[in-house]
């Protein structure tokens, strides 16, 4: 069975995009491509860090993360080359559909005075990056068991050309892009 979201963008959200922006062909018509979640974690922090920050975001995605490990060493950040400094998980197909379903209609509304997301987050290619502060507005994460909050980046890779595009594609889905900021 395809994810909600999905299901939405098939029957709304591709023929709303195919009259507005008068595509000939529905292949033209941007959709997501994936969902790239990212941690860093600080070399500094103690070793516990990284593990709990990969149980974390395999607890959010449901996937196992991949292990992100510096390329060469920086003496000024204490960093050794080949170190662990933080981990990703990519998202793609239903899991990916299913993922930022959780994310618009669960996480974003518990952060604290949530007004929207930036509409300046995109990078010109039709891509959209959001920066998390804390991974508690999630709510498969147990506040008792968590010992430090951790950040993250979400990137979401769409095909759009533009990011206009892209910006019309996210807010259909049903993203709050906040207006005017």
């Amino acid at each position: 069975m395809k994810a909600r979201l999905y299901r939405k963008y098939v029957e709304s959200v591709r023929p709303a995009l195919m009259e507005k922006w008068k595509y000939e062909n529905p292949h033209q018509v941007p959709r997501l491509e994936k969902i790239v979640i990212n941690m860093g974690v600080s070399a500094s922090l103690e070793k516990t860090a990284i593990d709990d920050a990969v149980r974390d975001l395999g607890t959010i995605t449901g996937r196992k993360p991949v292990l992100n490990r510096s390329r060469k060493s920086i003496a000024n950040f204490k960093l050794r080359r080949g170190q662990v400094i933080g981990c990703h998980v990519t998202l793609r197909r239903d899991v990916m559909y299913e993922f930022l379903d959780r994310l618009v209609s669960a996480a974003l509304p518990r952060i604290r005075d949530f007004r929207g997301v930036s509409p300046r987050s995109f990078d010109g290619r039709g891509n959209y990056t959001l920066g998390v502060a804390e991974q508690t507005i999630f709510p498969e994460i147990d506040m008792d068991k968590i010992k430090r909050v951790q950040g993250m980046d979400i990137t979401i890779a769409t095909t759009a050309r533009t990011n206009q595009e892209a910006h019309d594609l996210l807010k259909l889905l049903g993203m709050p892009i906040a207006e005017g900021r």
